[in-house]
């Protein structure tokens, strides 16, 4: 009895594979004919939010500099001091150890680069 239930399985599984070999080209031309239907990606636009120039507080302009700046910006030039002095933590390259300076504005020895942008925000204005 087994060996019944074999039998048929395997003829199916041919049969797939024999009828599976002259589709896929089919399916390949279609997908390609698809493809080159599609529109052109469109350009994303910054929002305008994360543009605006914002100024910073005396301690992050020790950091940054004191010129209005958009909010990408200062996290950017935050994320090149913090590479420049090396404050990335050797173990753990998500938490940033802070030296006298950024120990000003994050309140503590040692924040997550998830934390620091929301503690940066409050030294924005």
């Amino acid at each position: 009895m087994a060996t019944a239930k074999k039998a048929p399985a395997k003829k199916a599984a041919a049969k797939k594979a024999a009828s599976g070999s002259s589709a896929a080209p089919a399916k390949k031309a279609a997908a390609k004919e698809s493809s080159a239907k599609k529109a052109p990606a469109k350009k994303r636009t910054p929002n305008a939010a994360f543009m605006r120039e914002m100024t910073p507080s005396p301690q992050l302009a020790a950091i940054i500099g004191d010129k209005p700046v958009p909010r990408t910006e200062v996290t950017k030039k935050v994320w090149e001091y913090i590479r420049k002095n090396k404050l990335q933590d050797g173990t753990d390259r998500r938490m940033i150890n802070a030296d006298p300076k950024l120990q000003e504005i994050f309140k503590q020895p040692q924040v997550s680069m998830f934390e620091m942008t929301k503690l940066i925000n409050a030294h924005l204005s």
